[in-house]
């Protein structure tokens, strides 16, 4: 690859640092991996000047404060973002899924406008798929084979990215969002969205086909998740909780309270909420059915029993990683198996809270190891720059389960993030009938009382 020259900060300057993904508002779970994101560079390197590439950047402007500069970067000139590009010292890719069919050629355009700058560059788990189109795998095997380091969320991003043809070290980790700290949502933000108080609560999340979910059949899947609804609501005598993570989710929301035999028991929320407030949304459910992968994130994080419907590799791959029913695909003819998880999770909870406390712990440590790993790279920039190294806490060479060794231990808001997975949950969660072993991130903010609900 051949650069220009890239002048890096002098002594005591604050590194400018670039942040490009699917920002903007247009999505829910994005917007909790950008805050994830933020707080992590922010934690290693407090002064530094953030500077997020956005979609819509009045939104970002407007709900992400620890952005320092917001760059548009659709529908502008391009040397408008290139000429902010060159002046980087880092430009973090992701994390989310960005590498499909599509929009990957997109992003990874501006990350080579960058390279040729000089600038370091850094995949921040990221995740990919489908990637059939011959442009998109043709950027994705050349900008990444330039990238300082490349993270993956999943196993099957890493699978991914190898078909394509990526040949160089890909680092697995876990998705940003584990990491989000919770904000209140309160018994009058219920009142005001009509969900009944004192009553028992399932959460569901629906979401769009489109390219990232090219196998999903509209009416089908429709179909299927009113049965489950349907089901639960006999079963449990609960009310269906509907959490839109993006606008296009509540048409579907729409459809599937359509087909159910008792729409008078379903609730679409129609606020717009923060990524902080749906993960303390948690704090009032009771158990969660769903196809968004951050819906499920927060109701892992949050200790709740998650039934995952797999629409795409990724919600599959987590389902695995988080010992739940990984059901394969999401078809009407799957209704009698789907019925049957969703009862036997309900039952075989209580036995299962302590193993999935476990499985979301270490997930949140390695969502905190690529906050790490882009540590890392900063101050390897630093040393070579013959800047002095901002002193780090907590680092320390440990052999892994996989078998490597030198992870660093985060510093840092992800440090503390992960230094809080296992307390005891606050509040009246701490007294539940799930005791203490559940994680107590959440409940920190009070997303986690619904998990000491009566089953």
């Amino acid at each position: 690859m051949t650069t220009s020259p890239h002048r890096p900060p002098g002594p005591g300057a604050a590194p400018r640092i670039g942040l490009l993904g699917s920002y903007g508002g247009y999505n829910i779970g994005d917007e909790a991996i950008l805050q994830c994101v933020l707080g992590c560079l922010r934690g290693h390197r407090p002064e530094a000047r953030l500077i997020v590439f956005s979609r819509d950047a009045e939104h970002t402007r407007a709900h992400q404060p620890m952005a320092d500069e917001v760059v548009p970067w659709e529908g502008v000139p391009h040397k408008q973002v290139t000429d902010v590009l060159a002046g980087l010292d880092l430009l973090v890719l992701g994390g989310g899924g960005i590498l499909y069919d599509g929009e990957a050629r997109r992003y990874l355009k501006l990350v080579r406008a960058a390279q040729t700058h000089g600038v370091r560059t850094f995949a921040y788990a990221v995740g990919a798929g489908p990637l059939h189109e011959s442009d998109d795998r043709e950027a994705v095997r050349t900008v990444l084979a330039d990238m300082d380091e490349v993270v993956v969320r999943d196993q099957e991003s890493r699978l991914v990215l190898e078909e394509v043809g990526v040949e160089r070290d890909l680092v697995v980790t876990a998705d940003p969002a584990l990491l989000l700290p919770p904000e209140p949502f309160t018994a009058e933000m219920m009142r005001q969205e009509g969900v009944p108080a004192h009553a028992r609560l399932v959460g569901m999340s629906v979401r769009e086909p489109g390219r990232a979910a090219e196998k999903l059949d509209e009416g089908d899947y429709h179909a299927l998740l009113a049965d489950v609804a349907d089901f639960l609501v006999r079963r449990l005598d609960a009310h269906v909780v509907f959490m839109p993570m993006e606008r296009h989710d509540v048409r579907h929301a729409h459809a599937v309270l359509s087909r159910m035999t008792a729409p008078d028991r379903g609730r679409i929320l129609h606020s717009a909420y923060t990524p902080g407030q749906v993960l303390g949304l948690m704090s009032h459910l009771d158990l969660v059915v769903g196809m968004r992968l951050h819906f499920l994130i927060f109701a892992a994080v949050s200790g709740l029993p998650v039934l995952p419907l797999p629409y795409a590799g990724k919600v599959f791959d987590f389902a695995r990683r988080l010992g739940a029913p990984a059901l394969v695909g999401v078809a009407r003819e799957q209704v009698g198996l789907l019925l049957a998880e969703v009862d036997r999770l309900w039952d075989e909870f209580p036995q299962r809270r302590v193993d999935l406390g476990s499985r979301v712990r270490e997930l949140r440590e390695l969502a905190a190891e690529t906050c790490a790993r882009c540590g890392a790279l900063l101050d390897d920039m630093d040393r070579r720059a013959g800047r002095a190294v901002p002193p780090r806490t907590g680092t320390a060479d440990r052999e892994d389960g996989d078998g490597s060794e030198g992870r660093a231990e985060p510093s840092g808001p992800a440090g503390d993030a992960v230094a809080s997975a296992g307390e005891t949950a606050g509040g009246e969660a701490a007294a539940g009938s799930y005791g203490p072993e559940l994680l107590g991130t959440a409940a920190e903010g009070g997303a986690a009382g619904g998990v000491g609900r009566d089953l």
